[in-house]
This record gives structure tokens, C-alpha cells and sequence, in this order.
């Protein structure tokens, strides 16, 4: 995975456009329900989680950025881990992403869906429908290609900023500083518990590394559009969930729809349609962006031969991965069948999800500890991170076994069909030509 795309002339994605996709990997539905299930660990201190995590995803993002600009190419996570660990390693990182998508897709799609249908006084029916457009949106925006999905992002990215700062300032009036106190109702300690809950919220920069190749000027674009998304990322999180805290007090530990309750407050019957369109947004922003580099992953993978050959159609910068795009909606399709079918939990989608990309992660860390230049601040940071990381990877429990078995499926895939690598010389040292 080592052959780059760079995309610098005057197609492809521009710093805006780009900062869409970025933002839209990032701001996810997990924000409308989160805030009352980190305020029940943690109480008004899950502030200190959300505000912690935000720091800690810093130097996650500028050294997949940095690595992403140093060889843009459709492979990713998968592509630094080559460069720091060879080819089958690779295989991996690649293999937890792209079959990550059947797992995270339906229930990102469901938990969206549930927020529409409880706006618009809905049952599970309605739900699963709401669940089921929003999942072909994702899949459908893709297969015209990231150029024309990108516009609509943008758009809908902006508007999602506008809906969630409508939100917040309907319900300031509402605020009561006697909603803080106590602060830390379970302890300090309650705040880590509360921030590995929370990493769903944060998930998103490994998503955006598949689609470097598609930057119009990947060496200059990248580290803008990662500040601009953190910037807007911290804003529209911090100001939300203190919105939620000051609003709805001791109410939002068991509230299941806090965001919904916030516009209620200001709104009042209008609340619904707009919180309705609000879901819609939050959940197709990450689908659209994780579907998008997933897809062009899978065309990777199949060109250099560890999944079958016809997925590596559209592996090209500007082109649509159209067979990989259709085999993860044909198996993301299955999932949510099987979902709404109640023979899956979306505890266990979310869980097996969660643990596969907090892997491709800490996967993507290591290789940072190898490929950044030693003793910068972004090296130091990448350290922190990755053992930061792992720990969080620990406590994912029962949820390991899914990233443990497609591990050994690509390990045994990589045995077989890659070639074993061989060194050459490279800007006076040894590295890895696969």
C-alpha cells in the first residue's frame, strides 16, 4: 500500500469542502445521546470528559494529518502501517475498518433514527424506517462520488452548526447555575469512566486519512482542515453538553433524548421537526464520511491482492469504488436486517465497532511513533495518545473478540497471498518496498 495518489491539481476537494467531510466524520449521533449517559457516570463533572478528550484527539489528528500529507493515498491507517510495520501488518489495520462499517453503520443509522421518530411521536417502526433511509442516503451520496457528496456535506454540515447553536441559545434562559452543584456527585474518578464512554463521540480522523488522495492540495489542506474541525468540533461539544447541564440539571442523567429536551424548552412545539432534522444530519455526516473511506480502503486492498480482485475497481483518486461500495452495503444491509430483526443488540454493534476503530487507531498511533520526526511535539503527543489508546482498548471487554478474530482472518489472508518484503535502501536507511 505504499503507491500514493496525490490529487494537486485543480480537481478534487478544497479546504472547505474538505473540512465538511472532516467535521462530518467527527460530529455523529452519539452527541444526542451521550450527554445523559456521561452525566449519569459522572454527573455535571462529564464536562472535564468531554473537554479532556477533546485535548487528547489533538495530536491524534495532526499526526494522521501529517502522515496523510506526507503519502496521501486511499489505504490510510493501513498505508502508515505499512510504511512502519510492512505490508502484512497492514492487512490488519485494514481489515478492522473496512469490516468495521456493518457493524458501526446500522446502529449509527438506528440511533438516528430513534431520535426522528421520537420527534415526530413515532414508534420503533417509524424508527427503523427513519434508520433505513439514512443508511441509503450514505451509501447512495457515495456512489456519485466524493466530489458531489463533499457539496452536499458542506451544506449540511453548516446547517447541523446552525441547528445545535439554535439549540443552545433557546434554552439559555433556562440555565440555572445551581444545576453544576455538586459538581463531581461520583468522584473524580467518575470523569475517566465517563471519557471512555465518550471516545464514540471523538472516533472520526482514521475515517478521513482513506480520502487524502482526494484533497485538491493534500500538503497544505490537511492541517487547515484539521484545526478548523477541531475548532468547531470543541465549540458545537463543549457548548452543547454545558447547555444540557445548566438546562436540564439533574433531569439529564435520565433523559434518553437531552438534546431534544433542550430545544423543547425554547421552541416548544416547533422543537420537534427541527430536532428531527438535526438527527438526520448528525447520523449521515459520519456514515457518509466512514462509508467514503471505507470503500476506497477496500478497492486498496484488493488491488494489492488480500481481498478478491474485481473490489479494486475505482481505487484511482476521483474515481467511485463502486463493487467494494456495494459489498459493504450488501453486508451493512445484512446487519441492520438482522438488527431489526432483534438478532442483534445494538450494544453489540456499537461494542464490536468501537473496539475495531479504537484499534485501527492505536494502529495508526504506533506507526506515528515511527514515521514522525523524533522529539517534535506532534512525536511526543502520538506517544501519549497511542498508550492512551490501548488502555482504552482494554476496556472494551467482550468486544475484543471481534477485532481479535479479524485480525487472524487477515493474518492468515496475508500469509498466504502477500509476498514476503523485501528491504531496500531509502533516504540512507533500511525500509520495507511492498
Amino acid at each position: 500500500m505504499n503507491r500514493a495518489v496525490s490529487n494537486s491539481g485543480k480537481t478534487g476537494l478544497g479546504l472547505f469542502r474538505a473540512t465538511g467531510i472532516y467535521v462530518g466524520a467527527i460530529l455523529g449521533s452519539g452527541v444526542l445521546v451521550l450527554p445523559a449517559i456521561a452525566a449519569q457516570v459522572a454527573g455535571p463533572a462529564s464536562l472535564l470528559a468531554w473537554a479532556l478528550l477533546l485535548v487528547f484527539c489533538t495530536p491524534v489528528a495532526f499526526s494522521f494529518a501529517e502522515m496523510s500529507r506526507q503519502q496521501p493515498d486511499a489505504g490510510g491507517i493501513a498505508t502508515f502501517v505499512t510504511r512502519a510495520f510492512g505490508q502484512r501488518a497492514s492487512v490488519v489495520a485494514g481489515y478492522l475498518f473496512y469490516f468495521a462499517i456493518p457493524f458501526g453503520a446500522p446502529a449509527t443509522a438506528v440511533i438516528g433514527g430513534e431520535y426522528i421518530a421520537h420527534a415526530m411521536g413515532g414508534g420503533r417502526e417509524a424508527a427503523l424506517i427513519a434508520a433505513g433511509f439514512i443508511l441509503a442516503a450514505g451509501f447512495l451520496s457515495n456512489a456519485v462520488g466524493i466530489r458531489v457528496s463533499s457539496k452536499l456535506q458542506l451544506l449540511l454540515m453548516v446547517l447541523l452548526v446552525a441547528l445545535l447553536a439554535l439549540a443552545v441559545a433557546v434554552a439559555a434562559p433556562y440555565a440555572k447555575a445551581e444545576n453544576f452543584v455538586p459538581f463531581a456527585p461520583n468522584g473524580y474518578w467518575a470523569v475517566g469512566g465517563a471519557a471512555s464512554l465518550l471516545f464514540f463521540c471523538f472516533a472520526g480522523w482514521e475515517a478521513v486519512t482513506h480520502l487524502a488522495g482526494e484533497f485538491r492540495h493534500p500538503e497544505r489542506d490537511l492541517k487547515r482542515a484539521t484545526w478548523l474541525t477541531l475548532v468547531v468540533v470543541g465549540v458545537v461539544y463543549i457548548g452543547l453538553v454545558a447547555a444540557c447541564v445548566a438546562v436540564l440539571g439533574p433531569g439529564l442523567a435520565g433523559s434518553s433524548v437531552p438534546v431534544a429536551e433542550l430545544l423543547a424548552k425554547g421552541l416548544g412545539p416547533a422543537a420537534a421537526p427541527v430536532t428531527a432534522v438535526a438527527a438526520a444530519v448528525l447520523t449521515f455526516g459520519p456514515l457518509n464520511t466512514f462509508v467514503a473511506g471505507a470503500s476506497k480502503l477496500g478497492a486498496r486492498l484488493a488491488s494489492d491482492g488480500v481481498l478478491p480482485r474485481p473490489l479494486a475497481r475505482g481505487v484511482a483518486a476521483g474515481e467511485v469504488p463502486s463493487v467494494s461500495l456495494g459489498v459493504l452495503a450488501a453486508m451493512t444491509s445484512l446487519s441492520f436486517a438482522l438488527a431489526a430483526g432483534g438478532l442483534l443488540s445494538m450494544e453489540f454493534q456499537i461494542g464490536a465497532a468501537s473496539a475495531c476503530f479504537t484499534a485501527v487507531t492505536a494502529f495508526g498511533l504506533a506507526a506515528g511513533v515511527l514515521l514522525l520526526p523524533r522529539g517534535t511535539a506532534a512525536w511526543f503527543g502520538v506517544i501519549v495518545a497511542a498508550v492512551v489508546m490501548l488502555v482504552v482498548l482494554l476496556f472494551s471487554g467482550w468486544a475484543l473478540l471481534v477485532p481479535a478474530g479479524l485480525g487472524a482472518a487477515a493474518l492468515m489472508v496475508g500469509r498466504l497471498y502477500l509476498k514476503p518484503p523485501v528491504p531496500q535502501l531509502s533516504h540512507g536507511r533500511s525500509v520495507v518496498n511492498s
